[in-house]
Parts: C-alpha cells; structure tokens; sequence
C-alpha cells in the first residue's frame, strides 16, 4: 500500500483521482472542503494551500497537485491581479507543496509527483491568455524539475482539453454550448474526470518508472488534428 498526497481532492478530477486510489492505497487528502466520501485509508485536512501552513506528513510516495483555474476573458480585460492570481493558483501553490514534501517523496517507493496544464498552452485560443500563461509554467517547472530530480523522483503532467467538471461548468452550462464543444473536438466529444484520473493513476504507478519531464496531452485531438 502506497501513500498518496492529493491536493485539491474534493472536487473534479481530483475526486476522481481519491476515488480510483482510495481502495487500495493510503490518501491524504488537503484542500478547504472535504471529498464527499469516507473510506478508512483517507485523511482529510481541511487547509487554504496557498494561505495556511501545510500539514506535517510523515512519509509519502506520490504527489498529486490538481487545483487550477479557468478564467476567459479579453486580454485588455484582464488586470494584473489576475494574472497574478492565476499564476499562484496554478504554478506557486504546486511549488510550494512540492517544496514542503520533497524530502520525505524522496524517501519513498518510487516517488512521482503529477501536475496539471491545459490543451491552451500548446493551442493559440482567444481569450486565454492568463490561463495559458500559468499553465505553461507548470509545463516548464515539470521540464526543469524532471531533469533536477532525476534519477530518485519522477514528475510530469497532464494536459486536458475541456473536462465535465463543476470548474468548467460555465463552459457547458446548456445544450448549445456542449453541441459547439463536442464538434469542435476532432474525436467529437470532451472529457469525463474518471478517463483523466486512470491517465493521473497510470502515470504515478510503477508501470510508468521510465516516463519523466512529459506533458501529456488528453486533447481529444483538437491540438493534434486539423480535420
């Protein structure tokens, strides 16, 4: 049994990431509200992580950062702060986890650590140009760390396309919205949070020991095709 640390586990892809990992492994589980489950292998700390204290942990083998944010909005529109914000959501709160729980990954079984980008780094779309900006820092912090942690600690990153969670609400919130998401998608369809989290369980697992420093891309083909 392995011990998981899973920030941001209550909600979207992180609930998802708790629920495929809690039966068989230990899952600590940090974010301000709770997972809506209960399983006698998680522990829950209820914690703002980018403004309070992280809890001590003992020993951990992997690491799950999965907050975010999807805030579309003109560039002249956008304001400092937001871009501020976005940035310490996405990429400063992911450092500093990583920075707090290092030591004890690296006395793990074969640590690995999992961050989250987005389709939008790789594929020019208006209106994202906070969000595309923190998650291509994501994207460089996984390059640079992979190759810094080498050989002891493995790191990568997903980098889905739209997915069916409460944070992307507003961007299916009716039928003509989905309808013009799905064609827009060469496969015709968006991501469920389940089919993300077995990519999040894959990658962490010690079927991929040799995988590090990668981006990978659940795009449903709109960055890969042109059809």
């Amino acid at each position: 049994m392995k011990t998981y640390i899973i920030i941001g586990g209550s909600k979207g892809i992180g609930r998802s990431i708790v629920n495929s990992l809690v039966k068989e492994n230990k899952v600590i589980n940090i974010s301000r509200n709770a997972p809506d489950l209960e399983h006698k292998n998680l522990t829950h700390h209820s914690i703002d992580v980018l403004n309070d204290e992280l809890p001590e942990i003992e020993n951990a083998d992997r690491l799950v950062y999965c907050p975010g944010s999807i805030n579309l909005k003109p560039f002249n529109r956008l304001s400092i702060e937001e871009f501020k914000s976005d940035f310490e959501i996405n990429v400063l709160g992911a450092v500093k986890v990583i920075q707090k729980y290092l030591d004890i990954l690296k006395s793990g079984q074969n640590p690995s650590i999992l961050l989250f980008s987005t389709v939008a780094s790789k594929l020019g779309m208006p209106y994202h140009a906070s969000i595309a900006t923190a998650k291509s820092g994501v994207e460089g912090l996984v390059k640079s760390l992979g190759a810094e942690f080498a050989p002891n600690v493995r790191i990568n990153a997903i980098a889905p396309t739209v997915t069916d969670t409460e944070l992307a609400s507003k961007l299916l919130r009716n039928e003509k919205m989905i309808e013009n998401i799905t064609e827009r998608h060469p496969l015709k369809r968006f991501l469920d949070p389940k089919e993300v989290a077995e990519m999040a369980t894959f990658l962490l697992s010690d079927k991929a020991t040799s995988i590090s420093g990668q981006v990978f891309e659940m795009d449903c083909g709109i960055v890969t095709f042109k059809i």
